[in-house]
């Protein structure tokens, strides 16, 4: 376990000043200069019986990854690395999957996060992110220009662990491009970052802890039952992305269709020649 640092003044004035809101959030909060992966920390400190609402939050990583072990540009200064430990126990399963099939607490969780993060990116900076299933936060292509010049902002990692039959613990890694150096020159025309959006100066302690009060709620909207209005959160911030092509692999080989939007289970439905198919995991391109 790398060496844990004592959390920077202004992340803890920030953090106070979210208090009331974080509902026991970020009260154990574990600051590193570099590790591999803060879901890695996280998921270690979980297994060792860590609460729920436990933060990792590191200035670079060596080994970031995101979905499908995509790596993860972790260069120090240039981003947010955050893990977050969530325990959906219990009834709390039942109401953040749900029954219907398909549902599962990970991908609900993972298009919550990218509700409270999108939801605190604005609080913190006026910046307003659409959203990109399952889990990326875009900044829409200007006016004139193609659908596809869109820009990813944020990421977003769902991992659990079970034990027996049930759902130990989530984590969930968010990474949020601060500056242009957060991405390699090869990424340029895919990624951004909140400082070149802005055209100013991001106060990484403010975003880091609005997005911790956003997760917060967003916990308590999920284990309250209000799954529905979560989705519609999401789908409001992902409105752009309905009516689109996309590719995906079936079972069978390769598929195409129109994306419709999402079901009440957080899937993606997809129009392929007037049937429709939920697609609840794996890669989609967008074409």
């Amino acid at each position: 376990m790398p060496q844990r640092l004592a959390t920077p003044a202004d992340v803890a004035t920030a953090l106070a000043r979210v208090g009331g809101d974080l509902s026991g959030f970020a009260v154990d909060l574990h600051w590193y200069d570099v590790v591999g992966s803060t879901n890695d920390v996280a998921a270690q400190l979980a297994a060792a019986g860590a609460r729920q609402g436990t933060v990792v939050v590191a200035e670079a990583q060596t080994a970031g990854r995101g979905r499908l072990g995509r790596g993860w540009h972790s260069p120090p200064g240039a981003g947010l690395y955050t893990s977050v430990v969530f325990r959906p126990e219990g009834r709390t399963v039942t109401s953040v999957a749900g029954s219907a099939p398909g549902g599962s607490a990970a991908s609900l969780l993972t298009l919550m996060a990218g509700v409270a993060v999108a939801e605190g990116v604005e609080r913190a900076t006026g910046l307003r992110a659409g959203l990109k299933w399952p889990n990326d936060l875009v900044i829409e292509a200007p006016a004139g220009r193609p659908w596809g010049a869109r820009r990813k902002l944020a990421g977003i990692l769902a991992e659990g662990a079970t034990l027996g039959p049930r759902l130990d613990y989530v984590i969930l890694g968010i990474g949020i491009n601060l500056r242009p150096s957060a991405f390699p020159s090869a990424l340029a025309a895919q990624a951004t970052s909140l400082e070149e959006e802005l055209g100013r100066p991001a106060d990484a302690a403010t975003v880091l802890a609005q997005c911790l009060a956003g997760l917060a709620r967003g916990w308590h909207d999920l284990a309250a039952g209000r799954r529905i209005e979560v989705l519609e959160r999401w789908r409001e911030r992902g409105a752009a992305s309905f009516g689109r092509p996309v590719a995906w692999q079936g079972p069978g080989g390769a598929l195409e269709g129109t994306t419709l939007g999402l079901d009440d289970d957080g899937a993606l439905l997809v129009d392929r020649s007037g049937g429709v198919e939920r697609i609840v995991a794996g890669e989609v391109t967008w074409l």
